[in-house]
């Protein structure tokens, strides 16, 4: 049998030293369970995305550095572990380490520059593929995108006759992603009819979040062992090297294909110890609102933890959005680190106060309420002077919201606590929000996600608990600002079912609302949502990062021009 393990792991981005730490402890671990080659991520040594950090030779020097450290230490069996490699050009790379030193070295060939991706801006990409002989295993090596493509890489891949991919990745999550890439490793793996062993990265870093999922199918396509959905994880698994062999002489696809141009490399490795054999592990994929949910509590909590903050103080008004974004603070880094601040106007519905206070109570949370009527009663007669003769409009509304701002920020400053801003995506997306307001915060945990999801996952986390951590009132009332008397969020915005198919539709599949009349949708509406989808782009600019959750998140994914004349509506 063939024993592989893989370690998913959660690496920072630029702690070179931290990183190695994990690496060493992965790779020590896996020689432990016996395995004759473990995994660990792509770019493992550096965290992904380390960007522009690439460009300081120094940083790629120390991941070498890094490498040589952990080849040292691998004795029994071998490694691929991912690194930047600085010779005459930057490469994204995964190394062979065994028998004390670095025996091959594969550079990714396939450099992803689309969505959040800007590889082509770092690295050169490699030219040729990188198959070796380990331990009598013929194992192919490839890097996160080069397995998303059937050729040239899996290609040559399957024209090698491997007893095993070996692919490790850094693949970012976005709901529903997961089972997507499955199926097409499950493909690659029976094309290539070859055993293939996915390790994938775990953890949050800045506004990406990597679910982890590592895996290992079999040269027939089925998933034989799979690890947990954004946990660190030491995933181990048997295979059967012959499988591919015996697959190919019943399905000669691969005799229809030219040779392989390169020679195996020879790797020299020493058996790995005996130990017991690992129980079979195929971890359910979650339901989506838990596979929502997990990404939200692991984005926040890794965003938190490693930028060295202590907590977070979030705005409560009693409404869904703030209560949500509470609860997942309390999820990820538990009830002493989350302080909610109620901050009711003259405009302020008992019921919101009520409903803030319940919820800190159900969330164990400290609170604490600071009206705000007093402070925006000074800001008006302080600017009545220049406002003389212009009645009100919503300029006293966007004051109101300014003023929780500059409270929330000052609470930061004296406490230490980051502020949460509490906005969805649907309302970021028509820039229904208040820049220097409601839009204040050092992350942005809903900014990817739209009100309908919100309200769905409200309801989800009540069941999950068994009992309302989230008032049920705040989840069922009408949504609103609550900034002048009787304000409801449809007095400005369609309904938020309606709203978000249309910013769906618009943001994430390009569709012009002439195309999504055509789907059903009332066209003037899209014409109307459009055009505020475009305004709000200069708001966004400056609101605080947030997790991507979609296919197509604001900011990294969709980059538009603030100065911008084009007309989204026709």
């Amino acid at each position: 049998m063939l024993r592989v393990a893989l370690a998913q792991l959660n690496t920072v981005v630029g702690d070179v030293e931290g990183n190695l730490a994990l690496v060493r402890d992965a790779v020590r671990r896996g020689a432990e369970a016996g395995a004759a080659l473990t995994l660990v991520p792509e770019l493992a040594l550096t965290g992904y995305p380390p960007e522009d950090l690439l460009l300081r030779r120094a940083f790629a020097d120390a991941s070498r550095a890094a490498l040589e450290e952990v080849a040292r230490e691998v004795r029994e069996g071998a490694a691929l572990v991912g690194f930047a490699d600085a010779g005459d050009d930057l490469h994204n790379a995964a190394a062979v380490l065994a028998d004390g030193r670095v025996q091959a070295v594969y550079h990714k060939r396939f450099l992803p520059n689309y969505g959040v991706f800007d590889e082509a801006r770092y690295f050169a990409a490699g030219t040729a593929p990188l198959v070796v002989e380990v331990l009598g295993a013929r194992v192919g090596v490839c890097v996160c995108e080069d397995i998303w493509y059937p050729t040239p890489v899996a290609g040559d891949l399957a024209r090698a006759r491997l007893d095993l991919i070996a692919c490790i990745s850094s693949s970012p999550y976005h709901l529903g992603k997961a089972g997507a890439r499955e199926r097409m490793l499950q493909t690659r793996a029976a094309d290539c009819a070859a055993a293939l062993a996915f390790c994938n990265q775990v953890g949050g870093q800045d506004e990406l979040v990597f679910d982890g999922r590592s895996a290992v199918i079999d040269a027939t396509g089925e998933v034989v062992a799979r690890s947990p959905a954004f946990r660190a994880d030491l995933l181990v698994c048997d295979l059967d090297p012959g499988q591919g062999a015996r697959r190919r002489l019943r399905e000669p696809l691969a005799r229809l294909l030219p040779p392989a141009e390169t020679a195996p490399v020879p790797v020299e490795a020493r058996p790995p110890r005996a130990a017991p054999a690992p129980a079979r592990r195929i971890e359910p994929p979650p339901a989506p609102e838990a596979e929502l949910w997990g990404a939200l509590v692991t984005g926040l909590r890794d965003y938190v933890d490693k930028n060295g903050f202590p907590g977070v103080v979030i705005g409560l008004s009693g409404g869904i959005d703030s209560a949500l974004t509470a609860a997942i603070a309390v999820d990820a880094l538990g009830p002493d680190r989350v302080m909610g601040v109620t901050m009711p106007s003259v405009f302020s519905a008992a019921i919101s106060a009520e409903d803030a206070s319940a919820l800190a109570g159900a969330l164990g949370i400290r609170f604490a309420e600071i009206p705000i009527a007093p402070v925006v009663d000074a800001f008006e007669a302080g600017l009545a002077p220049v406002f003389a003769g212009r009645g009100r409009d919503v300029t006293e509304e966007n004051l109101q919201a300014r003023v929780r701002g500059t409270l929330l920020m000052a609470v930061s400053n004296k406490l230490g606590l980051m502020v949460l801003a509490t906005g969805n995506k649907s309302e970021m997306s028509v820039g229904y929000s208040t820049i220097y307001g409601d839009m204040v915060g050092g992350f942005a945990p809903l900014r990817d996600v739209a009100k309908t999801w919100v309200q769905r996952l409200a309801r989800w986390r009540n069941r999950e608990a068994g009992r309302e951590l989230i008032p049920g009132r705040t989840i069922t009332r009408p949504p609103s600002a609550e900034l002048r008397p009787d304000q409801a969020d449809t007095d400005s915005l369609p309904p938020y079912d309606l709203l978000d198919r249309i910013i769906e539709g618009y943001v994430e599949d390009d569709l012009t609302p002439r195309e999504m009349a055509a789907l059903g949708l009332p066209q003037e509406v899209c014409e109307r949502v459009v055009r505020m989808v475009d305004r709000a782009e200069y708001k966004r600019r400056q609101g605080p990062p947030g997790i991507k959750t979609t296919p197509r998140a604001f900011g990294r994914d969709r980059r538009m021009p603030i100065t911008n004349r084009h007309d989204p509506a026709r």
